[in-house]
């Protein structure tokens, strides 16, 4: 029973610990968002950030360049080099044409780092329109395009963008005109309207033919991103483009989204080199119908296309207690008019119906209609069987032409060059914050750069979250069937704890009767003659030392019985009669008598064999094993 209970309580304890395992694995996964988590740069996560300080602590610094970049912008200091637009949008009312969208330079609201400021686009359903000129233009030629900056949606989003364009170079580049039809080459960013969440990449592509740009967008990306929307965090968006002409998205360093501009994007960069022909069209006498009704079937004699599908149950019966003059509903008896109903105006007052209540103890009221019921005779109207076509010919479409405006750019990468970087968004939220640009060509550059300030602002962040049991009531709220799911969770472990480990009721099996069972005097005479008989017997055959080794377990067995006999007579009521039911209880006379008894059988067991006594020995060789037999069936009678 102990090795029992061992194993469970191993077992109990093996279910809390794979529980807590679970919880712990399902935390991580909820909080790695579906997306491949690339090592973070440690050496420089740990620049400028002293990990003995509390985040309350953190010393900012405004980070700096480390390599050679193209343009950067942190809005620590004033915000040289920006141009607001003062144009506006075109096709739209004038009433909210004009691109006058506020923007101010501000820290963020939550996790704050003194010193720490960005660029916050501050006004709703309003156009905004910002730009700045590049330190050097970029030119794709063989080194990649780096494009970095943060984001943080501090209210949410419920309809905008927070993308940004990199502006195509150009002699009559004006920032003061910069509007949505300016020419860009890359516009990259988040932007969200309803339940639609996207992370844009598109570039504007040269047709070589004609001179002409058509936007190219990447494929979506297959992960989620709704919480990188609605987390209230800053988040930090990176798009890397290489000279091989393959590209790829993150989102706070995690790879989202990766292709090629040759094959993955949307329409292709470079066209088929085969298209339908306009001017083909399908003949009159095509036939697309791959089956046919059987021209040569006939509509059977007894097919009546008459009858219909339901009938009278002519059988159906009234039900007894059927109220054929009780109406179904009746005016309410505890309406009453309104006070202000005008006759004149609403017309005469009517009180509402309501459920007859008579008719709710009976089967039924009103006019009694008989059930309808399927018509066995309906077959509907006939129609023929239908049969493959033979003159079937398959779906029409139009023959293959060459492509008269076929072009073939292996390297799409080589795109117009830039120049200057710009927002123009609208948005119907507020307080969309953006902070620390830099487009440079290595990616170790922008690393760095990361951790000098998304980097920070992730750390601290980080230390101001609140605790687990915090951010799981929070999820609730939003999501109330997670209760449900709780709730089970919690009540798993302490089921199977219960089950398990609660201990169990003793069985009849488990019980130790130490108490002996009751027997007569008669049995135990009987049981001491039964003991003397062996004892005789075992002398008898003692010639060796099997023989002595038998009387020794002989003696014990009557030492046995005797101790046996001296218990069971002391638990025994001395007033119980003996004669009733023949079930006499030990006393102290059965005690002295299995003691004088036993007296008698030691003294006889001590003595030597005598010549008679070997003689009758050799006689009862032919059952040797008799004495033995009957020392093994005592002991079983005893036990």
């Amino acid at each position: 029973i102990t090795r029992m209970h061992f194993q469970w309580d191993w077992l109990c304890l093996s279910v809390l610990l794979i529980s807590s395992a679970t919880a712990e694995i399902e935390n991580e996964d909820n909080l790695d968002a579906d997306v491949e988590v690339e090592d973070f740069d440690k050496q420089s996560q740990e620049a400028d950030v002293d990990r003995d300080r509390s985040p309350l602590e953190v010393v900012y610094q405004t980070p700096k360049p480390t390599g050679e970049v193209y343009f950067t912008e942190t809005f620590d200091g004033a915000m040289a080099g920006w141009v607001l637009s003062k144009t506006k949008k075109e096709d739209t009312d004038d009433i909210i044409a004009k691109y006058d969208g506020r923007w101010e330079v501000e820290e963020l609201k939550e996790n704050t780092m003194p010193g720490d400021r960005g660029l916050v686009l501050k006004s709703v359903a309003k156009h905004h329109a910002i730009s700045a000129m590049l330190t050097k233009e970029f030119i794709f030629d063989n080194k990649p395009l780096i494009v970095q900056y943060e984001v943080n949606f501090q209210e949410g989003i419920d309809c905008g963008g927070a993308y940004i364009k990199l502006l195509s170079s150009s002699d009559d580049l004006n920032l003061e005109y910069f509007f949505d039809k300016t020419p860009y080459t890359i516009m990259f960013g988040p932007d969200k309207c309803g339940e639609d969440y996207k992370l844009h990449f598109i570039i504007r592509h040269k047709n070589p033919k004609t001179g002409d740009y058509d936007e190219k967008h990447a494929k979506r990306p297959d992960v989620d991103l709704k919480k990188f929307y609605l987390d209230k965090k800053t988040h930090l968006y990176t798009l890397v483009l290489k000279p091989d002409d393959t590209f790829e998205m993150l989102i706070d360093q995690s790879v989202v989204g990766k292709g090629s501009l040759l094959q993955d994007m949307i329409p292709p960069v470079n066209p088929p080199k085969e298209i339908e022909d306009p001017s083909d069209k399908k003949p009159d006498d095509w036939d697309e119908r791959p089956k046919i009704p059987d021209p040569n079937a006939v509509k059977p004699d007894d097919w009546d296309e008459d009858e219909p599908s339901k009938i009278e149950d002519l059988d159906a019966v009234k039900p007894e207690g059927w109220l054929d003059d009780e109406p179904q509903y009746v005016p309410d008896p505890n309406a009453k008019k309104p006070k202000d109903w005008d006759e004149e105006m609403d017309g005469e007052w009517e009180a509402p119906q309501i459920p007859n209540p008579k008719c709710e103890a009976a089967p039924g009221c009103g006019h009694w209609v008989r059930p309808m019921k399927n018509n066995p005779k309906y077959k509907g109207k006939w129609k023929a069987p239908m049969i493959d076509n033979p003159n079937y010919q398959g779906i029409w479409s139009p023959r293959k032409i060459p492509n008269p405006d076929y072009f073939e750019d292996l390297h799409p990468f080589k795109m117009t060059s830039v120049s200057a970087i710009g927002l123009e968004l609208w948005s119907m939220t507020s307080d969309i914050y953006f902070d620390n640009f830099i487009i440079c060509s290595e990616k170790e550059v922008a690393d760095r750069w990361a951790a000098v300030g998304w980097g920070l602002k992730k750390l601290v962040a980080s230390a101001n979250e609140p605790g687990m049991f915090s951010q799981l009531v929070t999820a609730a709220e939003d999501h109330p069937w997670l209760w449900v799911l709780y709730i089970l969770t919690l009540a798993l472990p302490v089921g199977l704890g219960v089950l398990f480990c609660w201990p169990a009721k003793k069985t009849g099996e488990d019980i130790d009767f130490t108490k002996p069972t009751l027997i007569t005097k008669g049995e135990l005479k009987q049981e001491r003659d039964e003991l003397e008989d062996d004892e005789i017997e075992l002398e008898e055959k003692e010639n060796g030392d099997t023989a002595e080794e038998e009387r020794r377990e002989m003696e014990e067995t009557k030492k046995e019985l005797i101790k046996d006999t001296e218990k069971m007579g002391r638990e025994a009521s001395p007033s119980e009669d003996e004669g009733e039911g023949g079930e006499d209880i030990y006393d102290d006379e059965a005690a002295n008598e299995v003691a004088d008894g036993s007296q008698e059988e030691g003294d006889k067991s001590n003595k030597s064999a005598s010549e008679d006594e070997m003689k009758e020995a050799d006689e009862s060789a032919g059952c040797g094993d008799g004495p033995l037999k009957s020392v093994r069936k005592r002991r079983v009678r005893k036990d």
